[in-house]
């Protein structure tokens, strides 16, 4: 008679990944050897490269051989450090769950995926000890530590994180990553990217930017304007056959900013950076991401600082507040509505006197043009108000109030600030909401979940700005800050 099989002890059972242990780095290292044996080979080989096919199959081969070998490097300095007892009890105790003891449920096998593809190690696991047969809801500290998530390292992250920037679409993302060799889905590469952002901007926010730059005795620009994209809302309402909630597409005005410095000549330094970003938040919130860029660069120590834009009342309210809050003598701050917009309301003030012909209100707009940037700005004014005269209609009242209030304000001295080199026009900020905006977020049937298009603004102003890498490392920040 066979002898009755024994049931485990209850709370003894082992998990369902558990395995007898096995030497993990051992078989990485014998792997790393392998690669070795396997470069050194192509090296002896010594072949003749005679056509461009032949120079195609070498770049292939010899890139596929080192990326291996870059990932069991990488891996093999992880799974040191996953072997590590200090490190790994550190870990626990960073994440150690709230009211509930995090149990060592022992290691398993994990994949992680690196620019140069997916390794696996072997991590030890915590979870609650009534969870250990239910999967995912324990944790990896160690992994959490390191900033992986998704499966992803930083490093990948950062590379979604640009293509998301950079492309027209996430499936776009995803064919080219595919191609590269990571396998990552949509909403995989949505959550990457947008992950990423948000550790960005809590670092901004908390004014921790930290990037070491002023613009001490430099000639700083500052502008900001508006652009246009659609926000998916979700309407009231039954829903569609197939049980779908119905929704609308309303226009929303993402606000963007730019700050540059300018050279002896009056042209954008090359030598120092751009900043760009941008928001849906409204007015308060761009200029409160204009204030924390400004306070990072130490603008008060600027020589000159000149505020350009158009005039958008919702702008120039908010000038002299973030002035005064920044520090910034008056004496440094210059303020200027973009010469072309005020062509353009000229333009306007033309086209409501029906009587005129085609020519006279060319003539007449071009005369005072020429008089906007000869400095002669009550001529301006006085002409205005010769046209428009007691009793003016809606339009010309409201244009008549625009000249009056910037040109009794000071900012149209564009005769003054183009002799000392300073631009008189806002091309610069209409230029990056084109790239950042226009060229990413706005088109026919693009629309945005508001949280969506946040994270894909900041990501592209960045990449556009040349600032990545201070994107990279306010999130290296962030993770660091959320292990602390």
């Amino acid at each position: 008679m066979s002898k009755p099989r024994q049931l485990p002890r209850r709370g003894r059972s082992r998990p369902a990944h558990s395995e007898l242990p096995r030497n993990r780095l051992a078989e990485i290292q014998a792997e790393i050897r392998e690669v070795q044996e396997r470069i050194e080979d192509s090296r002896r080989a010594r072949r003749l490269i005679r056509n461009a096919a032949e120079v195609t199959v070498l770049e292939q081969e010899i890139t596929r051989l080192t990326d291996r070998l870059a990932k069991l490097l990488i891996a093999e300095s992880l799974q040191q450090a996953a072997d590590d007892q200090q490190t790994n009890q550190q870990a626990r105790s960073r994440f150690q769950g709230a009211g509930a003891p995090l149990k060592n449920q022992g290691k398993r096998d994990v994949t992680i995926r690196t620019p140069r593809g997916s390794l696996t190690i072997r991590v030890t696991y915590y979870s609650r000890n009534c969870d250990r047969s239910r999967e995912h809801k324990g944790l990896y500290p160690v992994l959490l530590v390191w900033g992986v998530h998704d499966g992803c390292t930083l490093g990948l992250a950062s590379e979604v994180s640009k293509l998301v920037a950079i492309l027209g679409s996430l499936e776009e993302v995803e064919q080219l990553l595919a191609e590269r060799g990571h396998g990552l889905s949509i909403n995989t590469i949505r959550g990457i990217a947008y992950r990423f952002a948000a550790k960005a901007r809590a670092i901004q926010r908390a004014g921790q930017l930290d990037w070491g730059e002023s613009t001490a005795g430099r000639r700083v620009v500052v502008s900001t304007d508006g652009g246009r994209l659609r926000i998916r809302a979700t309407k009231r309402g039954p829903k569609t056959a197939k049980g779908r909630n119905r929704y609308r597409t309303d226009w929303r005005e993402p606000k963007l900013l730019m700050i540059y410095v300018l050279d002896d000549q009056g042209k954008m330094d090359q030598e120092f950076l751009a900043v760009l970003d941008g928001t849906l938040g409204g007015p308060e919130a761009v200029f409160a991401l204009m204030k924390s860029y400004l306070r990072e660069l130490k603008v008060e120590a600027a020589d000159q600082v000149l505020f350009i834009a158009d005039g958008a009342r919702w702008i120039w309210n908010r000038v002299e507040p973030l002035v005064r809050g920044l520090g910034i003598k008056p004496e440094q701050i210059q303020c200027l509505v973009d010469f072309y917009h005020a062509v353009e309301h000229l333009g306007v003030i033309a086209g409501q006197k029906s009587r005129w012909t085609s020519q006279e209100r060319k003539t007449w707009v071009k005369r005072q043009r020429r008089r906007l940037l000869e400095g002669q700005t009550q001529e301006v004014l006085d002409e205005i108000e010769t046209v428009c005269g007691p009793r003016c209609g809606g339009v010309l009242k409201r244009e008549r109030g625009y000249f009056r209030r910037n040109i009794t304000a000071g900012r149209m001295n564009y005769h003054r600030l183009a002799q000392a080199k300073w631009p008189i026009g806002s091309g610069a900020i209409e230029s990056a909401i084109r790239r950042v905006i226009n060229l990413r977020l706005k088109g026919a049937g693009i629309f945005w979940h508001k949280k969506s298009a946040e994270a894909v603004l900041l990501l592209r102003a960045y990449y556009k700005a040349g600032r990545w890498k201070n994107l990279e490392n306010q999130v290296v920040k962030a993770i660091l800050e959320d292990a602390a």
